[in-house]
């Protein structure tokens, strides 16, 4: 019966607190800075986060408010791997990444938003193709 007590958090609990994680890591803000704005620990929102802890409604759209997004952004390529794989790739052989679900994955790093708002603000196109083709390069040579 000890078994049955413990549940695993919901995809959907999971998928919503990792966005939270990413639009937040996406603004530079902590963890701390976060919770003080919700009135809650840092390791409240570090539950959120891993989807430990289900986020209420309410509790939800203050989040929203304070990061800067409509609600339905927390819910986003939530769905079949089908669908979260449209649009990533766009039809390019050895395109990066290969599905929805690892651009995700990235996002949620410090180094994967760090990276995206560099290139980002690369505004020369002929530029952005030689990272893009560096990149290429290096991931092949470590499989």
């Amino acid at each position: 019966m000890a078994d049955a007590k413990k549940k695993s958090p919901h995809p959907i609990d999971c998928h919503v607190g990792s966005r939270v994680r990413m639009r937040r890591m996406m603004i530079g803000m902590s963890q701390d800075k976060l919770g003080e704005q919700l009135g809650l620990t840092f390791q409240q929102v570090q539950k959120y986060e891993k989807g430990v802890n289900r986020i209420g409604a309410s509790r939800l759209f203050h989040i929203s408010k304070i990061l800067g997004v409509p609600v339905q952004f927390f819910y986003d390529d939530f769905g079949d791997e089908a669908e979260l794989s449209l649009g990533f790739a766009e039809g390019e052989p050895g395109a990066l990444p290969s599905s929805g679900s690892e651009f995700m994955d990235l996002l949620s790093t410090p180094e994967g938003v760090q990276l995206c708002k560099s290139f980002a603000s690369i505004k020369d196109p002929q530029v952005r193709r030689k990272i893009v083709d560096l990149v290429r390069t290096l991931a092949a040579g470590e499989t």
